[in-house]
């Protein structure tokens, strides 16, 4: 399970202004640190990549190079910024349903597999819901 505490905006291709300013702006720190401890299972605070496409086996190396990326998804980056613009606090936990390596995924022309995962993934996120939204002050 991973506790995001920053979201990167991996695909940005600017061709007006500079990439970085718009990676900038788009990139977003959570605070997770108002989440009281213990955690209901054990979790991995780090970075996620976020974009709007799959992950493909070419740009791992740099991912992992240039962000310290661990896993990537489609979502954090906007449920981050759009928290960040509205000052509302954020938790997003993510879990890995499929992996990307140098080969691709298991998962890539095989929705059955992606579905299998995110069914076993989403099963324990719900399950440990009561616990989390304790930690986050929620009763």
């Amino acid at each position: 399970m991973i506790l995001v505490n920053r979201t990167i905006v991996y695909d940005i291709v600017e061709q007006m202004l500079d990439d970085v300013d718009a990676e900038d702006h788009y990139n977003s720190t959570l605070d997770v640190a108002w989440l009281r401890k213990p955690y209901p299972q054990e979790v991995t605070t780090t970075a996620m990549v976020s974009g709007d496409r799959d992950l493909v086996p070419e740009d791992l190396p740099r991912l992992k190079r240039v962000f310290g990326a661990v896993a990537g998804d489609w979502e954090s980056a906007s449920i981050a910024w759009v928290a960040r613009h509205n000052n509302v606090r954020c938790v997003i936990l993510r879990s890995v349903s499929d992996v990307v390596g140098e080969g691709g995924s298991e998962a890539y022309g095989n929705i059955a597999h992606f579905e299998e995962g995110a069914r076993i993934v989403l099963g324990r996120l719900i399950d440990d819901l009561p616990a989390w939204l304790r930690c986050a002050g929620v009763s």
